[in-house]
């Protein structure tokens, strides 16, 4: 595989979705979850999709329940639940593991091509952040603590 674009992964509503419905755009892919201390990130990732979604950015959430069992409704409450609260408009995705051997591909290939922290692959916690450019490259990783705020500085030469 050479680039996110050969991936596909089930949507929240059920279809499965082939990443490259997604080629010549930008992308902030994020595992996320509904009850941890960083999902208020939903308004601030919601927030970089409407103001950049006509240059180009597309936001990609991930529900996962590997850390501390944050995530542990089923798809239509998770989908209910960012609606409600967020008013997520951007493309979510059905839960799915991100690290051991069952993790999705997606994310098999995305803590590959950037590790983090000391060069672990792992990913640590819910909303881990990465960029991916235009061509299907990822050029970034974020770790929980940054926020989708302190993103858009990167995402402005990307976009231009």
């Amino acid at each position: 595989m050479s680039s996110v674009y050969d991936f596909s992964a089930k949507t929240i509503e059920g279809g499965e979705q082939k990443l490259d419905a997604y080629k010549g755009k930008a992308l902030l892919i994020v595992n996320v979850a509904s009850k941890c201390g960083f999902t208020p990130q939903y308004k601030g990732l919601e927030a970089l999709y409407r103001k950049f979604k006509d240059k180009g950015l597309v936001v990609l959430g991930f529900p996962c329940d590997q850390f501390g069992h944050q995530e542990p409704g089923d798809e239509a409450e998770i989908k209910n639940f960012c609606s409600l609260n967020y008013e997520v408009s951007f493309p979510m995705f059905a839960k799915i593991k991100v690290n051991g051997d069952d993790a999705h591909p997606l994310y098999k290939y995305l803590k590959n091509e950037e590790k983090g922290i000391l060069g672990t692959a792992g990913i640590k916690w819910n909303f881990t952040k990465f960029l991916v450019d235009k061509s299907g490259a990822v050029v970034k990783r974020y770790g929980s603590v940054e926020t989708p705020e302190s993103i858009e500085k990167d995402l402005a030469p990307m976009l231009a």
